[in-house]
């Protein structure tokens, strides 16, 4: 039995779920929940046995100093909570670590045991993939259940997907099974500037995010990161004629597919956002469609020496994807950031 001496009584609690790995393309989903903790001032109360789920060759412990004093930091994934006030209060539980190696029927349990004391109301599982999107538009994101009773009343897509899965998939299944109400949000992010950190992406998950559970989230730098991250990508597709090219036709293909989607409805939205955001106004209602916060631009970090990475000359990709409402010409499960384009989930 799971016992949570020291943890307060939550309001409308949502847990909201990020893990890094083959399902954090660009670490956009990790770092949106690790947004979320440092913004709400999150308070760790609970952390996985990092022997029962991690193969230590694969995500291997650190070691630190303190004070003169040799620490270790092992491999987890930690919950916290965050105390979420206002006019109509909502706490959130956030679950953040890396994809599981072993028994993961085992660790979903354990994450729902935890869901279940705290009185858990929805559980948000957030994501990340590879796909043939353009980093010149608003990136865009899925949201999916394989409820349809949720799928009807949140406006969401009930997941047709088969195939490959992350812990994204399986923890989603395993809440759907335990009759818990779970979401997946997916991001899709441009495989040809893969590396982390992707602001662009996370921005648009923390804006679906907060859509989806009506709470209004303080984005704090992410949108000037984002504008930066464009602008750094936007030279360095110059400087290659080819990537340029193949950047162009992304475009061409995406503003074609969704020519029917800009229409007055769509515009509407994003303008009452932007009124929202420039007046302070009140939290958004759930069930609004995913948006990017006016077409905020990405962000293009530096690496250590201020050389940045050239992004790779794009490569013919088999699309695999069943067409589960991920990004239009990506796969359905993603692989991490380090890999090749993979297969997407939910």
């Amino acid at each position: 039995m799971i016992e949570l001496e020291g943890v307060p009584e939550l309001v409308d609690p949502v847990m909201v779920a990020a893990f890094e790995g083959w399902n954090d393309a660009g670490d956009a989903a990790s770092t949106a929940v690790a947004h979320l903790d440092k913004e709400w001032k999150g308070e760790v109360f609970a952390a996985l046995d990092a022997e029962d789920y991690y193969d230590f060759q694969v995500n291997r412990p650190t070691v630190f100093l303190e004070g003169g004093v040799r620490k270790i930091t092992w491999p987890t994934t930690r919950l916290s909570v965050v105390r979420v006030g206002g006019d109509k209060p909502r706490d959130l539980v956030l679950v953040r670590g890396i994809e599981p190696s072993m028994r993961w029927r085992s660790f979903c349990n354990e994450i729902l045991g935890f869901a279940h004391e705290l009185g858990v109301e929805l559980v948000v599982i957030m994501g990340a993939l590879l796909g043939d999107t353009p980093h010149t538009r608003p990136v865009p994101v899925s949201g999916v259940t394989s409820d349809p009773d949720l799928a009807r009343t949140m406006d969401l897509e009930e997941t047709k997907y088969e195939g490959p899965t992350g812990i994204v998939g399986i923890l989603q299944e395993a809440c759907t099974h335990a009759g818990v109400p779970a979401v997946s949000l997916w991001a899709a992010v441009p495989h040809y500037v893969s590396q982390p950190p992707n602001p662009k992406a996370t921005l648009a998950l923390l804006n679906r995010l907060e859509d989806l559970i009506g709470l209004r989230i303080p984005l704090g730098d992410l949108a000037e990161d984002a504008r930066a991250w464009q602008v750094g990508v936007d030279q360095l597709a110059a400087e290659d004629s080819e990537v340029a090219e193949y950047v162009q036709s992304l475009e061409e293909a995406r503003d074609t597919a969704e020519l029917p989607e800009a229409t007055g409805e769509a515009i509407a939205r994003e303008f009452e956002r932007y009124l929202r955001r420039r007046d302070g106004g009140g939290p958004p209602q759930p069930g609004g469609h995913a948006t990017e916060g006016g077409d905020t631009a990405p962000y293009l970090r530096d690496t250590p020496g201020g050389d940045r990475t050239r992004p790779p000359r794009p490569q013919t990709r088999p699309d695999t994807e069943p067409g589960s409402g991920a990004a239009a010409g990506s796969d359905e499960e993603s692989s991490d950031e380090s890999g090749p384009a993979d297969s997407s989930e939910d």
